[in-house]
């Protein structure tokens, strides 16, 4: 196989981990569909992720953390929920073995799987977490992250070491997530 046959196939595999993993997501998003709510869901080619530390670190006890930040950059209001799908990429975008555990992080309480509504310019948060200490890290260079847990996701840049390619993710919120 060529060089760009084993990309595209890492490309693929990567998208089809981001739907496992984020099937979560999936579900909500099609109960806040099928509920007649007057509000769409969101749309990913209307979504624009970044990471951010707000204003304060996450560092302590060999854990490290950021806040994913998605925005709705479209024109009209819409609603999103569950987990974010997340996948480590290398320096040349070959997908990292990750595995995302979805619930409390070392640094905030999980605010549980529910739909936000986002108006045009609004964003949600989700806190991301990952220790850097082991034998086994893996040296990322991107994040892979699917707000809707849809294939179609964003890319970030990610220039951290991940024990086992393991991240933990707290549910969307309109608020930051806090330990309180």
């Amino acid at each position: 196989m060529s060089k760009r046959g084993l990309r595209t196939a890492a490309t693929v595999a990567a998208a089809v981990a981001l739907v496992a993993g984020a099937s979560a997501g999936a579900a909500s998003a099609a109960g806040a569909a099928g509920s007649g709510a007057a509000t769409d869901v969101c749309r990913p080619g209307t979504l624009k992720v970044t990471t951010t530390d707000a204003g304060s670190g996450q560092a302590g006890m060999n854990h490290e953390g950021t806040y994913l930040q998605v925005t709705n950059t479209g024109n009209s209001t819409c609603t999103i929920g569950g987990y974010p799908g997340l996948g480590l990429e290398g320096a040349g975008h070959e997908a990292i073995k990750t595995t995302a555990h979805h619930g409390d992080t070392y640094f905030a309480k999980d605010p549980g799987m529910h739909q936000v509504t986002l108006k045009p310019g609004k964003s949600a948060y989700a806190d991301l977490v990952w220790t850097h200490a082991g034998p086994s890290s893996a040296k990322a260079k991107y994040l892979q992250v699917s707000p809707t847990g849809s294939n179609a996701h964003s890319v970030v840049a990610f220039d951290k070491e991940v024990d086992g390619g393991a991240l933990s993710v707290t549910a969307w919120s309109a608020k930051l997530p806090s330990a309180s």
